[in-house]
């Protein structure tokens, strides 16, 4: 069967404990295991200020999962999404060439900038040490 590149935001109850959250995301990559689904990238966003109120919840905890799969598994992975209770909201979207190549030129450039940023304090510790 053919596979392809998916996208899935999860917004889970904010008011839990981290390790709740953790557990939760877990659970969701032993479905995919269990599927035959390849995770390429899990982006944990953080709690995060909801733009309007879902089931009375004014933040979430945001996970992007990236991931490679058949169709066939979309349907499975959005009903333990709907059956899950932590789950305040989910979207999963299809990634097309364009988004792919966006994705991984947003990669390059943050790893260009952590590994610029690493080696600024390096040097700013070296000329602090040896200035004393």
């Amino acid at each position: 069967m053919k596979t392809n590149h998916y996208e899935s935001v999860v917004i889970y109850n904010a008011s839990l404990e981290d390790e709740q959250i953790d557990a939760a995301v877990k659970r969701i990559l032993e479905i995919h295991k269990a599927n035959e689904s390849e995770i390429l990238d899990i982006d944990k966003w953080g709690r995060r200020r909801l733009a309007y109120p879902i089931k009375n919840a004014k933040s979430g905890y945001y996970v992007v999962y990236r991931f490679k799969s058949n169709r066939d598994f979309i349907a499975k992975l959005e009903r333990a999404y709907r059956l899950d209770e932590i789950i305040i909201r989910y979207i999963t979207v299809s990634l097309d060439k364009n988004a792919l190549e966006f994705i991984a030129k947003s990669k390059e450039a943050k790893s260009a900038v952590e590994s610029t940023e690493v080696s600024d304090q390096k040097q700013e510790s070296n000329e602090s040490s040896v200035s004393k």
